[in-house]
């Protein structure tokens, strides 16, 4: 829904217009990263937690603003660009990524915990989903956690998830299939099959 409205909001210059610009008046790219900053910083932060999240965003944005003069002006929406620079410098940094990886209480479903041994109860509980879930996402092959996420979590496109990654569209399709099964079966064996479709999205 978000995406969406982003895309029918009208903007006087596109992403592509204002990195041209950029090439002759470099704070022309301050406009890029004011657009779009905020959804790199939540991606990594999912992806790497927030203690890495600041110093990654301003990475991303620096290599984004080195590379700006190959940038594709076919494609008026820098973010797919973006997410795969931030995507790449997640990479880099994977152990300390399967190490803080943490997951959003958005993720999980709200629960009716009015008395205190029944919030006791819950949030043992919850730590207990975001780590199996955590561990699930971990175990992924790289490439196939980084579909997962860009879909499920920033609802790419799936022609966006290929441009970000610079694969194939059939391979964004057999790599979400294959995390999705990995992830569900992980799930379902815990006996958390209520949380899967706001982890992996709908098929």
């Amino acid at each position: 829904m978000m995406r969406m409205a982003e895309r029918d909001a009208p903007r006087a210059v596109d992403d592509a217009t204002l990195i041209e610009r950029s090439w002759l008046d470099p704070e022309q790219f301050a406009e890029v990263f004011d657009r779009h900053a905020p959804l790199i910083h939540r991606y990594i932060n999912r992806r790497a937690g927030r203690q890495a999240a600041d110093d990654l965003v301003a990475e991303t944005f620096l290599a984004a603003f080195g590379r700006r003069s190959r940038y594709d002006l076919r494609y008026s929406d820098a973010r797919p660009w973006l997410y795969g620079i931030a995507t790449n410098l997640i990479g880099q940094h994977r152990r300390e990524e399967v190490r803080q990886h943490r997951i959003r209480q958005a993720a999980i479903p709200a629960l009716d915990v009015p008395g205190h041994e029944d919030q006791v109860t819950a949030d043992v509980t919850a730590r207990g989903v975001r780590g199996l879930l955590a561990e699930a996402l971990a175990a992924l092959p790289g490439g196939e956690r980084d579909v997962l996420v860009l879909i499920a979590w920033e609802q790419l496109t799936y022609e966006e998830t290929a441009r970000a990654l610079d694969i194939p569209v059939g391979t964004v399709r057999s790599r979400l299939s294959r995390a999705r099964t990995r992830v569900r079966e992980a799930l379902v064996a815990a006996g958390l099959t209520d949380t899967l479709t706001e982890i992996l999205g709908n098929d």
